[in-house]
């Protein structure tokens, strides 16, 4: 059968995106390669009309004028793959962003499966259970550390009259304290300040020895004055 009806052709793939922006960049790299060589060709030129007259110059003219208008030629192809090249990239710009807005899309789905099937695992009266049981047990723990802070060797009978009153003579006495009146011993009990004494008089004689030796006799006994 393939003999009568030949092999079926293969068709080549499609070019790629990737491939059409390459091709672009190699010619447009072609074309500025030789507007730069007809640059540097009408420069020459100019210099050469500088200094030519006559037919020559006319001559010059005419060569610089045709290398411009090829000059120019390029700059319009290399134009047109510029405005290709910008298209091709546009388009792939805008499948990388299809793409990646398929693939958000995909990863919400899953994440919003996962969720559905994570939540029907929770049991909302199972956690107001555990809110109840948390609470009651806070409530025995209140109760237990009141327990244990209970004061031994205090009896019930203790007049609240009693403790009034010496609640307030304890207040007196943080009154008295606050006032700086603690020390109630007199003033004239109280030893004077040394700043405030007279100064002692140094012109004055010296004063007899008050206690001279007495006499003792032999036993070290004092004898009574004759």
């Amino acid at each position: 059968m393939k003999r009568i009806f030949g092999a079926k052709k293969t068709l080549p793939p499609p070019p790629t995106l990737g491939d059409a922006s390459a091709k672009l960049e190699t010619r447009t790299a072609g074309l500025d390669e030789k507007i730069k060589k007809l640059e540097v060709e009408l420069a020459g030129y100019k210099e050469k009309l500088k200094k030519a007259k006559g037919p020559a110059a006319k001559t010059l003219k005419q060569r610089a004028m045709a290398v411009l208008k090829r000059k120019k030629m390029y700059e319009a192809q290399r134009d047109q793959l510029a405005g290709q090249a910008f298209n091709v990239e546009q388009t792939s710009f805008a499948i990388d962003s299809v793409k990646d807005t398929l693939t958000t899309v995909d990863a919400m789905k899953a994440a919003s499966k996962t969720l559905k099937t994570e939540f029907k695992k929770v049991d909302i009266d199972q956690i107001e259970d555990v809110q109840d049981d948390l609470a009651d047990m806070m409530e025995d723990m209140n109760e237990v550390q009141d327990a244990l802070g209970r004061s031994y060797g205090i009896g019930d009978d203790v007049d609240e009259a009693d403790l009034d009153a010496e609640l307030a003579c304890l207040d007196d006495e943080l009154g008295m304290d606050e006032l700086g009146l603690e020390d109630s011993t007199p003033a004239y009990l109280q030893p004077a300040d040394p700043a405030a004494l007279p100064e002692q008089p140094t012109n004055l004689p010296p004063a007899p020895d008050a206690n001279p030796a007495a006499a003792v006799d032999e036993f070290g006994l004092p004898v009574a004055a004759a």
